[in-house]
C-alpha cells in the first residue's frame, strides 16, 4: 500500500526536498526530512495542528526558508500557490489578476503592451521576439482561457473587468483560486482550497483536480475533498513526511487495522492476512475517480500493513449519551420566517421532526441557518411564525459564534464544572477526566479560557454539550476550527447517536454520513425531503426546484 517518494525512481520527480529541517528554538517541526513529489500525483498534507503542514507548503513555495536543506523544481517548470491573502490583488481588474497567475506570460504581455504604446522601427524587433515567446507559451488564448476559467468558477461575464476591491469576499476566493489553476502550473500549492467556497464551486475544483495530470500538493480538512483529489496521502508526523498511496479515506481505515493488528499480537497470522484481504476486497471494489483508479491498483498491490508506521495522532473521545429518551413529539414548526435588514432569509417554514431524524439543514445563504437556530434556541426573534418542542426534548446546542462562553477568566476545569448537573460530577477528578478525554489533559485543564485556541474552545463545547447529556443536537458548522482527528472523531459519534440532530456543515463527509434528511431553507420556504445529502444535491427535478426557490420577486 505504502509508496514512498523516495523510491518512485521510474516516475518523474517533479519538486523534491533534500535533507530539510525546521527548528523554532528548541521545538523541530522537520528533521532531516528528504523526499519528493511526483508529475501526476495529487497529494493530500495530513498531520496533527502544530505538525508543520502550511509550514511545509510555505517553504516549498519559496515564502518562509527553513533552517537548513533545500527545495529543487525542475528545471523550465512553473509553480502556482494559492494566495492567502484575499486582498493582495484589490487594484487589479477581475480578469487581469488571473492572467497574473501566471507570472512570466503576464510579464511579457505587459512588455509588449508598453513597447506598442511608444512604438518605434528600433523596438519593432524586440516587438517580434517578445511575440514569438508568446505565442510559445498560448499567450494569445491567455485572455479566454482565463475569462473560461471564472465562468467555470460561477463568476458572471459581468464581473470580468470588475475591480478585485469590489467584489465580496466569497467571489474574490473563486477569483484567487482561478489565478492558482490558470494557465495549467506544473506544480500546484494549495492550502484550505475549500474554505469558504460553495457546494458547486466544491465539486468543479474536486472533477478538475480528479483529472488534472500535473503536481498537485494540498492541505484540506475537507474529508471529501481529500478522498475525490488525492492520490496520495502525505503524513508528517515525529518530524519526518511518509506518503502513502491511496486517498484519506484509504489511509485512515488502514492505519487503524495497523494499530489493532498490532495491540493483537496473540492474533494468528493467518487470521490478521485473512483481516487484511477483506480490507483490500472492499476498497478494491470501490475505485473512484479516474485518476485514482491507477493508484488504487497499484496501492492494493503492494499493501503491507506492517510498514503502516504508528501514528503520534490523538483523537478525542465524543460520546454523546441521553439521559432519557424523547418521545414521538420532537419539534413542530408553523409559518416561520426571519430577515435581516430588510432581506428576506427564509419564509414560512413548516417542519415536523420525527424521533431519531438526523436534518442536514442546508441554504445557499449560510446566515439563513444560523438564523434558524438562534430562534429555535430562543436567542432571536422570529418575523412570523412560532415553533414548539416535544415536552420530553432537552437540547444542546452548539453555535456558530461561541465567543460569549468564554468571557470569565477562569480555568477549563471551572469552566466546564458550571455545567454539570450532580455533586459527582462536580468533583475534579471527574471533570479532569472528562477534559482528559478531549485532549486537555495534566496541567492543559488549567489553561485559562479566554486564551484558548478556535479548535480548543470547540472541543470545550463539545465537553459541555456530552455533560448535558440532551436528546435532541443542533450543530451549525461544527467542524469548524476543528483538526481532522477530532472532525474524524465526532463525526462516527453523531453517527452513532441514537437521538435527534439538527446539523448544518460545509464538511460533504459529515453531511452525507450524518444526515438521513435534508431541509433547504430559502426566501421562498423550504424544500425537505428524507434522503441523503449526496441524493438531495444530484437531483435534477429538485435542483430546479431550488433555482426557483431562490428567485426573489421584487
Amino acid at each position: 500500500m505504502i509508496i514512498f517518494a523516495e523510491n518512485l525512481k521510474e516516475e518523474k520527480s517533479m519538486l523534491s526536498v533534500s535533507n530539510l529541517s525546521v527548528q523554532f528554538g528548541k521545538r523541530i517541526l522537520f528533521d532531516e526530512v528528504s523526499t519528493q513529489f511526483v508529475q501526476g500525483n495529487c497529494y493530500g498534507i495530513i498531520g496533527a495542528n502544530g505538525a508543520g503542514k502550511s509550514t511545509l507548503l510555505k517553504i516549498i513555495s519559496g515564502k518562509q526558508d527553513p533552517t537548513s536543506g533545500h527545495v529543487h523544481l525542475e528545471h523550465g517548470k512553473r509553480m502556482s500557490v494559492l494566495e492567502q491573502e484575499h486582498n493582495a490583488s484589490d487594484d487589479f481588474l477581475v480578469l487581469e489578476t488571473v492572467m497574473r497567475g501566471n507570472k512570466e506570460l503576464f510579464s511579457i504581455k505587459t512588455q509588449i503592451d508598453k513597447l506598442y504604446e511608444d512604438y518605434t522601427d528600433s523596438n519593432a524587433e524586440k516587438i517580434g521576439e517578445l511575440q514569438i515567446i508568446f505565442e510559445e507559451m498560448n499567450g494569445w488564448n491567455a485572455e479566454s482561457d482565463a475569462a473560461s476559467m471564472l465562468s467555470n468558477l460561477g463568476i458572471d461575464e459581468s464581473h470580468h473587468h470588475t475591480l478585485m476591491a469590489d467584489l465580496d469576499g466569497k467571489l474574490k476566493v473563486r477569483v484567487l483560486l482561478a489565478q492558482a489553476l490558470f494557465g495549467s502550473p506544473d506544480v500546484l500549492i494549495m492550502d484550505e482550497p475549500t474554505n469558504d467556497l460553495d457546494y458547486e464551486t466544491i465539486s468543479w475544483l474536486e472533477n478538475f483536480l480528479a483529472n488534472y495530470d500535473k503536481c498537485v500538493i494540498v492541505v484540506s480538512h475537507d474529508r471529501h475533498f481529500l478522498d475525490s483529489v488525492c492520490t496520495h496521502i502525505s503524513d508528517i508526523d515525529f518530524g519526518k513526511i511518509n506518503h502513502y498511496s491511496g486517498n484519506y479515506t484509504f489511509w485512515y481505515e488502514s492505519s487503524q487495522l495497523a494499530a489493532r493488528q498490532r495491540a493483537q499480537q496473540n492474533k494468528k497470522s493467518e487470521e490478521k492476512k485473512k483481516e487484511l484481504e477483506e480490507f483490500i476486497r472492499r476498497f478494491s471494489a470501490n475505485v473512484a475517480k479516474s485518476k485514482q483508479a491507477t493508484s488504487r491498483k497499484k496501492m492494493i498491490e503492494k499493501l503491507n500493513v506492517s510498514d503502516i508506521k504508528p501514528s503520534s495522532r490523538r483523537y478525542p473521545a465524543i460520546i454523546f449519551e441521553r439521559e432519557r429518551e424523547a418521545g414521538d413529539q420532537i419539534l413542530n414548526v408553523e409559518n416561520l420566517s426571519a430577515s435581516v435588514d430588510g432581506e428576506i432569509l427564509f419564509k414560512n417554514v413548516n417542519v415536523n421532526l420525527a424521533k431519531g431524524d438526523k436534518v442536514v439543514i442546508y441554504s445557499k445563504d449560510s446566515r439563513a441557518a444560523t438564523a434558524f437556530y438562534e430562534i429555535l434556541n430562543n436567542n432571536q426573534k422570529a418575523d412570523s411564525g412560532k415553533f414548539e418542542w416535544g415536552v420530553t426534548t432537552n437540547q444542546s446546542y452548539l453555535p456558530l459564534d461561541n465567543q460569549s462562553f468564554f468571557e470569565q477568566d477562569i480555568n477549563l476545569v471551572d469552566w466546564l464544572r458550571q455545567y454539570t448537573k450532580t455533586e459527582e460530577e462536580r468533583e475534579e477528578v471527574h471533570i479532569r477526566g472528562f477534559l482528559g478525554k478531549m485532549i486537555f489533559s495534566g496541567e492543559e485543564a488549567l489553561k485559562k479560557c479566554t486564551v484558548l485556541s478556535g479548535g480548543e474552545k470547540v472541543r470545550c463545547m463539545l465537553s459541555r454539550m456530552m455533560m448535558m447529556r440532551a436528546n435532541v443536537l443542533m450543530l451549525d458548522e461544527p467542524t469548524n476550527h476543528l483538526d481532522l482527528e477530532s472532525i474524524t472523531a465526532f463525526n462516527n459519534s453523531l453517527t452513532n447517536f441514537k437521538g435527534t440532530v439538527l446539523l448544518t456543515t460545509h464538511d460533504h463527509e459529515f453531511a452525507q454520513t450524518v444526515g438521513n434528511r435534508v431541509i433547504e431553507l430559502t426566501p421562498n420556504g423550504a424544500i425537505d425531503r428524507y434522503m441523503t445529502f449526496d441524493e438531495f444535491m444530484s437531483d435534477k427535478s429538485l435542483k430546479e426546484q431550488r433555482d426557483k426557490m431562490y428567485q426573489v420577486t421584487a
